[in-house]
């Protein structure tokens, strides 16, 4: 029997440990208590939904039991605001958190009131920096640093900078050489952690997440807490009364974020995403290795809102891939009225046999990839390019009319045989595996655009090893190759790989007229 919850999973703001599940992530708080024992002035970056609040929710706490006197403040929307609503908002906190009055109207006379207090052991936390008016930003960073000088000889013992963008970058543009040398990442939770956070729920009500729900979770969000959460909530608000919440109930959450779910947080990815659509798709679709490098500025500006991240190679890989699913669909030309063409031409009856039992549908794929070919060869992919309706200019680059042409085929498919779809993109790039289940039946497809032949031949092996793990035996393995490619060896065949078929689909395109 499922016992009523005493505690939830919070998907707004910090948490309050008695109304909350909460990781008290001890090891990382200790970190935080540390720097700021050596008296150290520190910055902290984190993308959003990272639990920074929280965070600092808790070294506060700790911090107090130690007597230290924190002042927590955010600036997030203080880009305008005159220095005066500033002082007003700062001295407020400080009088009831310092039990200290302030008067001063300006940035030294600040420094000088701070400096000659001696006996006591501040904390200063300003949340969200980079929201600071830039007219005084600097002046304010200055006065930071000259009392970081002297930290020795008066209270204010630590100053902690958070930003959700490359913090000491902005930091140092703004104060020259600024006197920081330490940067504490709030990274997103382990694997374990998150284990931890569902297992919460599970003892206090008795209901259980199937350990593919877990393992879903950990791998769709990366670990990121804000999704963790939000999975975990809407999870056990829409199935309340089951013992198990199952695989299935998974997919319809999942399904919900990306086709109804009004979330601010993917929102706000998607309109970051759409600032640098063209660099994104090419890594989504062309499968093309871009060094990592912090001082490019579309880089520097993904990153700092979650997008991509350095891989262990160097290179960019995205790093969500909850994340690059919501991109995708928001790339996806949904309105060009092709859907309709592919049909039309088509027996669909054809399409499907008995499977083993006798009674299921199992697709013929050779007969469906074989339709494919001859409506790429009859329509091109032109119509999956999307124009701006302003300019009459490409939105989207040639690559990703490949992808969004063969979606569409599939997808349209899938609705007449009453089947559904998902998309399994890995959180490095370009793989994007289509799984799709038809009367239970499932088929994992990747679509890949060739670049060379060692990439080629990687790809079914990566396949293989992905289908295994999905207790698959077969998979499909499509192709888009420019016509101009004749190596022998790039061709339709079938290979079986570590006990897997991998059925290998060439589709030709001609890069100069399909667009």
């Amino acid at each position: 029997m499922i016992k009523k919850a005493k505690r939830y999973f919070n998907t707004s703001g910090p948490n309050l440990p008695q109304e909350h599940y909460t990781l008290k992530r001890e090891k990382l708080i200790e970190k935080g208590i540390d720097l700021v024992k050596k008296r150290r002035y520190f910055t902290i970056w984190a993308p959003r939904q990272t639990g920074k609040s929280t965070y600092f929710n808790m070294l506060t706490q700790g911090l107090k039991t130690l007597g230290y006197e924190v002042v927590q403040v955010n600036v997030e929307n203080y880009k305008e605001a005159p220095m005066s609503a500033f002082f007003n908002y700062l001295y407020r906190e400080i009088a009831e958190n310092w039990k200290i009055t302030l008067n001063s109207t300006n940035f030294g006379d600040l420094q000088n009131d701070i400096a000659v207090i001696k006996d006591k052991k501040f904390v200063l936390v300003i949340d969200e920096i980079e929201g600071l008016n830039p007219a005084y930003f600097g002046q304010f960073l200055h006065t930071i640093r000259s009392l970081y000088q002297d930290r020795e000889s008066h209270s204010l013992k630590s100053v902690i900078l958070v930003g959700v963008s490359n913090i000491l970058g902005v930091v140092q543009d703004n104060a020259g050489t600024f006197n920081i040398a330490d940067n504490l990442e709030v990274p997103y939770f382990t694997d374990e952690e998150t284990f931890d956070l569902l297992h919460m729920h599970e003892v206090e009500t008795g209901q259980l997440f199937h350990r593919s729900v877990k393992e879903k979770i950990c791998a769709v969000t990366a670990n990121q807490p804000g999704l963790v959460n939000g999975f975990a909530y809407q999870l056990v608000e829409r199935f309340p009364q089951k013992e198990i919440i199952d695989y299935d109930d998974y997919l319809a959450v999942e399904d919900w974020y990306l086709t109804e779910a009004i979330d601010k947080n993917i929102s706000n990815i998607i309109n970051k995403a759409k600032q640098h659509r063209t660099f994104l798709e090419k890594l989504l679709f062309t499968g093309a290795k871009v060094k990592y490098q912090v001082n490019d500025e579309k880089i520097k500006f993904l990153h700092a809102h979650g997008l991509i991240k350095k891989d262990k190679e160097g290179y960019v890989e995205f790093w969500v891939p909850m994340y690059k699913k919501a991109v995708y669909e928001a790339f996806y030309p949904y309105t060009n009225g092709e859907s309709g063409e592919f049909l039309r031409h088509i027996d669909l009856r054809t399409l499907v046999g008995l499977g083993e039992d006798g009674k299921s549908r199992r697709l013929n794929l050779d007969l469906i990839i074989g339709h494919y070919k001859n409506y790429v060869k009859r329509r091109s992919f032109k119509y999956f390019r999307e124009k701006d309706g302003e300019t009459g200019r490409y939105k989207s680059i040639k690559e990703a009319a490949l992808a969004y042409s063969f979606e569409t085929y599939i997808q349209a498919l899938v609705q007449v045989f009453e089947g559904k779809s998902y998309l399994e993109p890995h959180s490095g790039l370009g793989r994007c595996d289509l799984i799709i289940n038809i009367d239970n039946n499932e088929y994992v497809i990747e679509f890949k655009i060739f670049r060379d032949i060692f990439q080629f031949e990687k790809g079914k092996t990566q396949l293989a090893y992905y289908a295994k793990s999905l207790g698959l035996n077969e998979a499909l393995y499509l192709v888009f190759v420019p016509n101009t490619v004749t190596l022998e060896d790039v061709r339709d065949q079938k290979d079986t790989i570590d006990g897997v078929v991998i059925g290998t689909y060439i589709v030709l395109y001609d890069e100069e007229k399909d667009f």
